[in-house]
Protein backbone atom coordinates (compact mmCIF):
# COMPACT_ATOMS: atom_id res chain seq x y z
CA UNK A 1 0.00 0.00 0.00
CA UNK A 2 1.57 3.72 -0.90
CA UNK A 3 0.78 5.72 1.96
CA UNK A 4 0.22 8.60 0.01
CA UNK A 5 -1.88 7.10 -2.41
CA UNK A 6 -4.27 6.56 0.81
CA UNK A 7 -4.55 9.97 2.36
CA UNK A 8 -5.41 10.83 -0.99
CA UNK A 9 -8.18 8.37 -1.46
CA UNK A 10 -9.37 8.56 2.14
CA UNK A 11 -9.48 12.40 1.85
CA UNK A 12 -11.71 11.11 -1.51
CA UNK A 13 -13.60 9.17 0.28
CA UNK A 14 -14.55 12.54 3.09
CA UNK A 15 -15.29 14.68 0.17
CA UNK A 16 -17.72 11.81 -1.63
CA UNK A 17 -19.23 11.28 2.13
CA UNK A 18 -19.58 15.35 2.63
CA UNK A 19 -21.31 15.58 -0.46
CA UNK A 20 -23.57 12.73 -0.43
CA UNK A 21 -24.32 14.11 2.95
CA UNK A 22 -24.90 17.69 2.31
CA UNK A 23 -27.38 16.52 -0.88
CA UNK A 24 -29.14 14.15 0.90
CA UNK A 25 -28.89 11.70 -1.35
CA UNK A 26 -30.07 8.22 -0.81
CA UNK A 27 -28.54 4.65 -1.48
CA UNK A 28 -28.31 4.25 -5.33
CA UNK A 29 -28.39 0.86 -6.68
CA UNK A 30 -26.42 -0.46 -9.33
CA UNK A 31 -26.88 -4.08 -9.54
CA UNK A 32 -28.79 -6.68 -7.92
CA UNK A 33 -27.39 -10.09 -7.61
CA UNK A 34 -29.80 -13.21 -6.15
CA UNK A 35 -31.56 -10.67 -3.94
CA UNK A 36 -28.49 -8.93 -2.41
CA UNK A 37 -28.16 -4.84 -3.78
CA UNK A 38 -24.71 -3.74 -5.27
CA UNK A 39 -25.20 -0.05 -4.40
CA UNK A 40 -22.86 2.99 -5.80
CA UNK A 41 -21.54 3.06 -2.62
CA UNK A 42 -20.22 -0.11 -2.63
CA UNK A 43 -18.58 0.77 -5.96
CA UNK A 44 -16.72 3.87 -4.56
CA UNK A 45 -15.05 1.88 -1.44
CA UNK A 46 -13.71 -0.77 -4.00
CA UNK A 47 -12.49 1.71 -6.26
CA UNK A 48 -10.65 3.45 -3.06
CA UNK A 49 -9.33 0.20 -2.03
CA UNK A 50 -8.16 -0.42 -5.43
CA UNK A 51 -5.94 2.96 -5.21
CA UNK A 52 -5.09 1.95 -1.86
CA UNK A 53 -3.43 -1.34 -2.82
CA UNK A 54 -2.03 0.26 -6.22
CA UNK A 55 -4.06 -2.39 -7.85
CA UNK A 56 -4.73 -1.42 -11.61
CA UNK A 57 -8.00 -1.57 -13.35
CA UNK A 58 -8.19 -2.94 -16.85
CA UNK A 59 -11.10 -0.95 -17.95
CA UNK A 60 -14.01 1.46 -16.89
CA UNK A 61 -13.92 1.33 -13.09
CA UNK A 62 -17.36 1.53 -12.94
CA UNK A 63 -18.07 -1.32 -15.02
CA UNK A 64 -15.02 -3.54 -13.86
CA UNK A 65 -15.91 -3.09 -10.22
CA UNK A 66 -19.38 -3.81 -10.02
CA UNK A 67 -18.89 -6.70 -11.85
CA UNK A 68 -16.40 -8.04 -9.43
CA UNK A 69 -18.33 -7.56 -6.77
CA UNK A 70 -20.70 -9.99 -8.57
CA UNK A 71 -18.75 -12.31 -9.42
CA UNK A 72 -17.37 -12.38 -5.36
CA UNK A 73 -21.08 -12.17 -4.14
CA UNK A 74 -21.28 -15.42 -6.60
CA UNK A 75 -18.58 -17.73 -5.24
CA UNK A 76 -19.72 -16.33 -1.46
CA UNK A 77 -23.18 -17.99 -2.80
CA UNK A 78 -21.35 -21.40 -3.45
CA UNK A 79 -19.50 -20.97 -0.06
CA UNK A 80 -22.88 -21.33 1.72
CA UNK A 81 -24.09 -23.92 -0.45
CA UNK A 82 -21.11 -25.94 0.64
CA UNK A 83 -20.85 -24.70 3.75
CA UNK A 84 -17.17 -23.76 3.51
CA UNK A 85 -15.74 -22.55 6.99
CA UNK A 86 -12.27 -20.85 7.89
CA UNK A 87 -10.04 -21.30 10.30
CA UNK A 88 -10.41 -18.47 12.46
CA UNK A 89 -7.63 -18.41 14.01
CA UNK A 90 -5.81 -17.37 10.87
CA UNK A 91 -7.97 -14.72 10.14
CA UNK A 92 -7.21 -13.36 12.87
CA UNK A 93 -3.46 -13.51 12.85
CA UNK A 94 -3.63 -11.71 9.32
CA UNK A 95 -6.02 -9.01 10.33
CA UNK A 96 -3.91 -7.95 13.36
CA UNK A 97 -1.06 -8.31 11.00
CA UNK A 98 -2.94 -5.73 8.82
CA UNK A 99 -3.66 -3.22 11.80
CA UNK A 100 0.05 -3.24 12.58
CA UNK A 101 1.42 -2.77 9.51
CA UNK A 102 -1.27 0.39 9.66
CA UNK A 103 0.41 1.24 12.40
CA UNK A 104 3.88 0.95 10.76
CA UNK A 105 2.91 3.45 8.31
CA UNK A 106 0.87 6.32 9.92
CA UNK A 107 2.89 5.90 13.29
CA UNK A 108 0.03 5.00 15.79
CA UNK A 109 -3.15 3.42 16.57
CA UNK A 110 -4.72 6.95 16.91
CA UNK A 111 -3.71 8.09 13.74
CA UNK A 112 -4.65 5.14 12.06
CA UNK A 113 -8.19 6.24 13.83
CA UNK A 114 -8.36 9.05 12.93
CA UNK A 115 -7.56 8.56 8.68
CA UNK A 116 -10.24 6.47 9.03
CA UNK A 117 -12.76 7.92 10.43
CA UNK A 118 -13.22 4.64 12.75
CA UNK A 119 -12.47 2.92 15.93
CA UNK A 120 -9.63 0.40 15.85
CA UNK A 121 -11.88 -2.16 16.19
CA UNK A 122 -14.45 -1.21 13.45
CA UNK A 123 -11.34 -1.03 11.09
CA UNK A 124 -10.15 -4.48 12.28
CA UNK A 125 -13.47 -5.73 11.84
CA UNK A 126 -13.87 -4.48 8.47
CA UNK A 127 -10.24 -6.62 7.45
CA UNK A 128 -11.11 -9.29 9.32
CA UNK A 129 -14.44 -9.58 7.09
CA UNK A 130 -12.78 -9.15 4.30
CA UNK A 131 -9.86 -11.78 4.67
CA UNK A 132 -12.71 -13.97 5.69
CA UNK A 133 -14.97 -13.54 2.34
CA UNK A 134 -11.34 -13.96 0.51
CA UNK A 135 -10.58 -17.21 1.91
CA UNK A 136 -13.86 -18.52 1.33
CA UNK A 137 -13.46 -17.45 -2.15
CA UNK A 138 -10.38 -19.08 -2.25
CA UNK A 139 -11.66 -22.27 -1.09
CA UNK A 140 -14.15 -22.19 -4.13
CA UNK A 141 -12.29 -22.01 -6.57
CA UNK A 142 -9.81 -24.24 -4.80
CA UNK A 143 -12.41 -26.72 -5.35
CA UNK A 144 -13.48 -26.06 -8.85
CA UNK A 145 -9.47 -26.59 -9.98
CA UNK A 146 -8.38 -29.38 -7.59
CA UNK A 147 -8.68 -32.09 -10.39
CA UNK A 148 -6.45 -30.16 -12.80
CA UNK A 149 -3.77 -33.03 -13.99
CA UNK A 150 -0.75 -31.61 -16.62
CA UNK A 151 1.63 -34.46 -18.21
CA UNK A 152 4.69 -33.07 -19.97
CA UNK A 153 3.39 -33.76 -23.64
CA UNK A 154 0.08 -31.28 -22.79
CA UNK A 155 3.14 -28.51 -22.01
CA UNK A 156 4.69 -29.93 -25.11
CA UNK A 157 1.14 -29.24 -27.27
CA UNK A 158 0.25 -25.86 -25.62
CA UNK A 159 3.78 -24.40 -26.05
CA UNK A 160 3.41 -25.18 -30.21
CA UNK A 161 -0.03 -23.63 -30.06
CA UNK A 162 0.90 -20.40 -28.71
CA UNK A 163 1.82 -17.17 -31.15
CA UNK A 164 5.47 -15.86 -31.10
CA UNK A 165 3.85 -12.77 -29.22
CA UNK A 166 2.53 -14.71 -26.82
CA UNK A 167 5.45 -16.34 -25.87
CA UNK A 168 7.26 -14.66 -22.70
CA UNK A 169 10.81 -13.23 -22.92
CA UNK A 170 12.78 -14.24 -19.67
CA UNK A 171 15.33 -11.67 -18.11
CA UNK A 172 18.46 -12.86 -17.37
CA UNK A 173 18.63 -14.35 -14.04
CA UNK A 174 21.59 -15.63 -11.92
CA UNK A 175 21.67 -18.86 -8.78
CA UNK A 176 24.03 -17.52 -5.79
CA UNK A 177 25.63 -19.44 -2.87
CA UNK A 178 26.93 -17.22 -0.42
CA UNK A 179 28.92 -17.46 2.89
CA UNK A 180 28.86 -14.90 5.16
CA UNK A 181 29.90 -14.07 9.15
CA UNK A 182 29.36 -11.77 11.49
CA UNK A 183 32.13 -9.33 12.99
CA UNK A 184 33.05 -10.06 16.52
CA UNK A 185 31.81 -7.49 19.04
CA UNK A 186 34.07 -6.52 22.05
CA UNK A 187 32.49 -7.34 25.45
CA UNK A 188 33.46 -3.82 26.41
CA UNK A 189 30.89 -2.89 23.69
CA UNK A 190 27.90 -5.71 24.84
CA UNK A 191 28.45 -4.53 28.63
CA UNK A 192 27.39 -0.84 27.53
CA UNK A 193 24.29 -1.57 25.69
CA UNK A 194 23.24 -3.88 28.59
CA UNK A 195 23.92 -1.37 31.56
CA UNK A 196 21.77 1.56 29.23
CA UNK A 197 18.94 -0.78 28.99
CA UNK A 198 19.16 -1.74 32.83
CA UNK A 199 18.97 2.50 33.29
CA UNK A 200 15.84 2.55 31.33
CA UNK A 201 14.51 -0.48 33.19
CA UNK A 202 15.33 1.48 36.84
CA UNK A 203 13.73 4.73 35.37
CA UNK A 204 10.26 3.11 34.54
CA UNK A 205 10.46 1.47 37.46
CA UNK A 206 10.53 4.71 39.87
CA UNK A 207 8.37 6.24 37.58
CA UNK A 208 10.80 8.59 35.89
CA UNK A 209 10.08 7.99 32.62
CA UNK A 210 7.25 6.25 30.36
CA UNK A 211 8.46 2.88 28.67
CA UNK A 212 6.60 4.06 25.21
CA UNK A 213 8.80 7.93 25.52
CA UNK A 214 11.81 6.11 25.96
CA UNK A 215 11.26 3.72 23.03
CA UNK A 216 10.61 6.90 21.11
CA UNK A 217 14.17 8.65 21.59
CA UNK A 218 16.33 5.50 21.68
CA UNK A 219 14.82 2.23 20.06
CA UNK A 220 16.62 1.01 17.44
CA UNK A 221 14.33 -0.81 15.67
CA UNK A 222 12.59 1.86 13.35
CA UNK A 223 9.76 0.16 12.29
CA UNK A 224 7.66 0.27 15.90
CA UNK A 225 10.11 2.92 17.62
CA UNK A 226 7.99 5.85 16.21
CA UNK A 227 4.57 4.08 18.10
CA UNK A 228 6.61 3.84 21.18
CA UNK A 229 7.99 0.26 20.66
CA UNK A 230 4.54 -1.15 20.11
CA UNK A 231 4.56 -4.53 17.64
CA UNK A 232 0.42 -4.82 17.91
CA UNK A 233 -0.86 -8.08 18.28
CA UNK A 234 1.08 -11.26 17.14
CA UNK A 235 1.39 -14.95 18.17
CA UNK A 236 4.09 -17.07 19.48
CA UNK A 237 5.32 -18.00 15.93
CA UNK A 238 5.16 -14.51 15.04
CA UNK A 239 7.85 -13.53 16.93
CA UNK A 240 11.93 -14.80 17.60
CA UNK A 241 11.36 -17.58 19.85
CA UNK A 242 13.83 -16.12 22.98
CA UNK A 243 11.80 -12.94 22.63
CA UNK A 244 8.22 -14.75 22.44
CA UNK A 245 9.65 -17.07 25.43
CA UNK A 246 9.73 -14.11 28.02
CA UNK A 247 7.17 -11.90 26.19
CA UNK A 248 4.20 -14.74 26.68
CA UNK A 249 5.56 -15.33 30.82
CA UNK A 250 4.74 -11.14 31.22
CA UNK A 251 1.30 -10.92 33.34
CA UNK A 252 1.89 -7.07 35.10
CA UNK A 253 1.82 -4.38 32.47
CA UNK A 254 3.24 -2.17 35.13
CA UNK A 255 6.43 -4.04 35.13
CA UNK A 256 9.59 -4.83 32.72
CA UNK A 257 11.16 -7.92 31.51
CA UNK A 258 14.57 -8.25 32.13
CA UNK A 259 17.03 -7.71 29.30
CA UNK A 260 16.68 -10.81 26.37
CA UNK A 261 18.55 -11.17 23.71
CA UNK A 262 17.93 -11.90 20.07
CA UNK A 263 19.28 -12.56 16.86
CA UNK A 264 18.77 -8.42 16.27
CA UNK A 265 20.05 -7.46 19.15
CA UNK A 266 19.14 -6.80 23.11
CA UNK A 267 15.73 -6.06 24.30
CA UNK A 268 13.23 -4.88 27.44
CA UNK A 269 9.60 -5.84 27.09
CA UNK A 270 6.73 -5.03 28.39
CA UNK A 271 3.28 -6.30 27.99
CA UNK A 272 0.30 -4.11 26.94
CA UNK A 273 -2.60 -6.63 26.30
CA UNK A 274 -3.00 -10.28 26.34
CA UNK A 275 -5.89 -11.88 23.58
CA UNK A 276 -6.19 -15.54 23.70
CA UNK A 277 -2.85 -16.89 22.33
CA UNK A 278 -2.02 -13.41 20.56
CA UNK A 279 0.06 -11.05 22.60
CA UNK A 280 0.53 -6.82 22.28
CA UNK A 281 3.97 -5.54 23.12
CA UNK A 282 6.27 -2.46 23.14
CA UNK A 283 10.28 -3.37 23.07
CA UNK A 284 13.29 -1.31 23.36
CA UNK A 285 15.77 -2.76 21.01
CA UNK A 286 19.83 -1.64 21.56
CA UNK A 287 22.19 -2.81 19.25
CA UNK A 288 26.01 -3.32 20.10
CA UNK A 289 27.86 -0.86 17.52
CA UNK A 290 30.12 -2.56 14.79
CA UNK A 291 33.63 -1.14 14.67
CA UNK A 292 35.57 -0.04 11.62
CA UNK A 293 38.33 -2.41 13.06
CA UNK A 294 35.69 -5.44 13.80
CA UNK A 295 34.64 -4.95 10.09
CA UNK A 296 38.00 -5.50 8.58
CA UNK A 297 39.21 -7.92 10.78
CA UNK A 298 36.24 -10.01 9.51
CA UNK A 299 36.88 -9.37 6.19
CA UNK A 300 40.30 -11.17 6.55
CA UNK A 301 39.01 -13.59 8.56
CA UNK A 302 37.11 -14.31 5.33
CA UNK A 303 39.38 -13.63 2.36
CA UNK A 304 41.45 -16.47 4.08
CA UNK A 305 38.34 -18.64 4.22
CA UNK A 306 38.53 -17.74 0.34
CA UNK A 307 41.85 -18.54 -0.50
CA UNK A 308 41.26 -22.27 1.74
CA UNK A 309 38.41 -22.72 -0.74
CA UNK A 310 40.41 -21.57 -3.90
CA UNK A 311 43.29 -23.96 -2.82
CA UNK A 312 40.97 -26.64 -2.41
CA UNK A 313 41.60 -27.12 1.49
CA UNK A 314 37.63 -27.78 1.77
CA UNK A 315 34.52 -26.48 -0.53
CA UNK A 316 32.38 -23.55 -0.71
CA UNK A 317 29.56 -25.92 0.15
CA UNK A 318 31.62 -26.74 3.84
CA UNK A 319 32.34 -23.01 4.61
CA UNK A 320 28.55 -23.02 4.34
CA UNK A 321 27.67 -26.08 6.66
CA UNK A 322 30.23 -25.35 9.50
CA UNK A 323 31.25 -21.67 8.79
CA UNK A 324 28.58 -19.21 7.31
CA UNK A 325 26.45 -17.90 10.34
CA UNK A 326 23.60 -17.32 7.87
CA UNK A 327 21.26 -19.86 9.49
CA UNK A 328 18.42 -19.22 6.20
CA UNK A 329 21.31 -20.78 4.04
CA UNK A 330 24.38 -22.36 6.01
CA UNK A 331 21.91 -26.00 5.87
CA UNK A 332 21.43 -25.69 1.92
CA UNK A 333 25.04 -25.50 1.10
CA UNK A 334 24.74 -21.64 1.14
CA UNK A 335 21.95 -21.33 -1.87
CA UNK A 336 19.93 -18.14 -1.58
CA UNK A 337 16.03 -18.33 -2.03
CA UNK A 338 14.15 -15.87 -3.79
CA UNK A 339 11.84 -15.08 -1.22
CA UNK A 340 10.56 -11.64 -2.75
CA UNK A 341 6.37 -12.19 -3.21
CA UNK A 342 6.11 -9.84 -6.63
CA UNK A 343 8.91 -12.40 -7.90
CA UNK A 344 7.79 -14.83 -10.69
CA UNK A 345 10.85 -16.82 -9.01
CA UNK A 346 9.41 -16.73 -5.53
CA UNK A 347 10.29 -19.47 -3.55
CA UNK A 348 12.89 -20.62 -6.24
CA UNK A 349 16.71 -20.30 -6.56
CA UNK A 350 16.38 -17.98 -8.81
CA UNK A 351 17.53 -14.26 -9.12
CA UNK A 352 16.72 -11.38 -11.60
CA UNK A 353 19.62 -9.19 -10.82
CA UNK A 354 17.66 -6.59 -9.14
CA UNK A 355 15.69 -8.80 -6.84
CA UNK A 356 19.08 -9.32 -4.99
CA UNK A 357 20.56 -7.92 -2.38
CA UNK A 358 22.41 -4.66 -3.80
CA UNK A 359 25.38 -5.52 -2.40
CA UNK A 360 25.63 -9.15 -3.60
CA UNK A 361 24.60 -8.57 -7.51
CA UNK A 362 27.31 -5.87 -7.18
CA UNK A 363 29.90 -8.40 -6.23
CA UNK A 364 28.89 -11.05 -8.94
CA UNK A 365 29.15 -8.72 -11.67
CA UNK A 366 32.24 -9.92 -14.13
CA UNK A 367 32.35 -13.12 -12.21
CA UNK A 368 31.95 -16.54 -14.44
CA UNK A 369 29.90 -20.05 -12.97
CA UNK A 370 31.54 -21.44 -10.48
CA UNK A 371 34.07 -17.84 -9.28
CA UNK A 372 33.57 -16.75 -6.27
CA UNK A 373 34.19 -13.15 -5.11
CA UNK A 374 36.26 -11.43 -2.69
CA UNK A 375 34.62 -10.72 0.91
CA UNK A 376 32.56 -7.59 1.20
CA UNK A 377 30.33 -5.83 3.25
CA UNK A 378 27.02 -6.02 3.69
CA UNK A 379 23.45 -5.09 4.95
CA UNK A 380 21.90 -8.44 6.57
CA UNK A 381 18.48 -7.61 4.68
CA UNK A 382 16.45 -8.91 7.59
CA UNK A 383 18.72 -8.00 10.58
CA UNK A 384 19.55 -4.64 9.20
CA UNK A 385 23.21 -5.03 10.78
CA UNK A 386 26.26 -5.29 9.17
CA UNK A 387 28.01 -8.44 7.99
CA UNK A 388 30.54 -10.07 5.76
CA UNK A 389 30.23 -12.04 2.68
CA UNK A 390 31.50 -13.92 -0.06
CA UNK A 391 28.89 -15.12 -2.58
CA UNK A 392 29.56 -18.06 -5.79
CA UNK A 393 28.16 -17.42 -8.74
CA UNK A 394 26.55 -21.07 -9.28
CA UNK A 395 24.54 -20.46 -12.59
CA UNK A 396 23.47 -17.45 -15.15
CA UNK A 397 20.80 -17.87 -17.54
CA UNK A 398 21.25 -15.29 -19.88
CA UNK A 399 17.90 -12.86 -21.25
CA UNK A 400 16.23 -15.48 -23.60
CA UNK A 401 12.57 -16.24 -25.19
CA UNK A 402 11.38 -18.80 -23.36
CA UNK A 403 11.56 -22.17 -24.86
CA UNK A 404 10.72 -26.05 -23.11
CA UNK A 405 14.16 -27.24 -22.42
CA UNK A 406 15.47 -24.51 -20.22
CA UNK A 407 11.67 -23.04 -18.93
CA UNK A 408 9.28 -25.81 -18.69
CA UNK A 409 8.30 -24.87 -15.17
CA UNK A 410 7.02 -21.27 -16.37
CA UNK A 411 5.23 -22.58 -19.18
CA UNK A 412 3.78 -25.40 -17.38
CA UNK A 413 2.58 -22.83 -15.29
CA UNK A 414 1.50 -20.44 -17.97
CA UNK A 415 -0.45 -23.84 -18.93
CA UNK A 416 -1.98 -24.68 -15.71
CA UNK A 417 -3.18 -20.95 -15.20
CA UNK A 418 -4.92 -21.23 -18.64
CA UNK A 419 -6.56 -24.64 -17.88
CA UNK A 420 -7.81 -23.23 -14.41
CA UNK A 421 -8.90 -19.86 -15.66
CA UNK A 422 -11.31 -21.76 -18.29
CA UNK A 423 -12.37 -24.24 -15.63
CA UNK A 424 -13.38 -21.09 -13.65
CA UNK A 425 -14.45 -19.19 -16.30
CA UNK A 426 -17.07 -21.89 -17.67
CA UNK A 427 -18.35 -22.32 -14.01
CA UNK A 428 -19.06 -18.63 -13.22
CA UNK A 429 -21.13 -18.35 -17.02
CA UNK A 430 -23.22 -21.69 -15.59
CA UNK A 431 -24.16 -19.64 -12.17
CA UNK A 432 -24.89 -16.46 -14.25
CA UNK A 433 -27.67 -18.39 -16.13
CA UNK A 434 -29.16 -19.49 -12.78
CA UNK A 435 -28.70 -16.50 -10.97
CA UNK A 436 -31.48 -13.46 -11.32
CA UNK A 437 -28.95 -10.21 -11.69
CA UNK A 438 -30.82 -6.93 -12.66
CA UNK A 439 -28.57 -4.42 -13.89
CA UNK A 440 -29.77 -0.44 -13.54
CA UNK A 441 -30.11 2.38 -16.36
CA UNK A 442 -26.49 4.00 -16.06
CA UNK A 443 -24.57 0.75 -15.48
CA UNK A 444 -25.58 -2.00 -18.47
CA UNK A 445 -23.26 0.00 -20.64
CA UNK A 446 -20.29 -2.11 -20.40
CA UNK A 447 -18.35 -4.75 -22.33
CA UNK A 448 -18.24 -7.19 -19.47
CA UNK A 449 -15.73 -9.72 -19.08
CA UNK A 450 -18.71 -12.56 -18.54
CA UNK A 451 -21.43 -12.86 -20.86
CA UNK A 452 -24.98 -13.17 -19.69
CA UNK A 453 -25.35 -10.17 -16.93
CA UNK A 454 -27.85 -8.50 -19.05
CA UNK A 455 -31.27 -10.58 -19.48
CA UNK A 456 -34.30 -10.12 -21.35
CA UNK A 457 -37.63 -10.00 -19.35
CA UNK A 458 -38.29 -13.17 -20.20
CA UNK A 459 -35.69 -14.56 -18.99
CA UNK A 460 -33.46 -15.09 -22.13
CA UNK A 461 -29.91 -13.56 -22.03
CA UNK A 462 -29.59 -10.57 -24.34
CA UNK A 463 -25.96 -9.75 -25.69
CA UNK A 464 -24.07 -6.89 -23.38
CA UNK A 465 -24.75 -3.57 -24.10
CA UNK A 466 -21.71 -1.69 -25.87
Amino acid sequence: MNIKNLIASLSLLVVIASANAQNNIAEEVAWVIGDEPIYKSDIEKAYQEYIQEGMRIKGDPYCVIPEQIAINRLFLHQADIDTVEVQESMIQMQADQQMNYLMSELGSREKVEQYFGQSYAQLRDSYATKIRERSRIGQVRNSLIKNVKITPSDVRRYYETLSKDSIPQVPMQVEVQIVSIKPLIPREEIDNVKARLRDFSDRISRGESEFSTLAILYSESPGDAVRGGELGFMGRGELVPEYAAVAFNLNDPKKVSKIVETEYGFHIIQLIEKRGDRINTRHILLKPKVAEKDLTDALGRLDSIRTDILDKKFTFEEAARFISQDKDTRFSRGVMVNNSQRSDNYGTTFFQMGELPQEVAKAIVGLQPGEISEAFVMKDPKRDQDIVAIVKLTNRVDAHTANLADDFQLIKSMYQNHLEEKIVSKWLDNKIKETYVRIEDGWRGCDFEHQGWIKAKDGGVLANDK
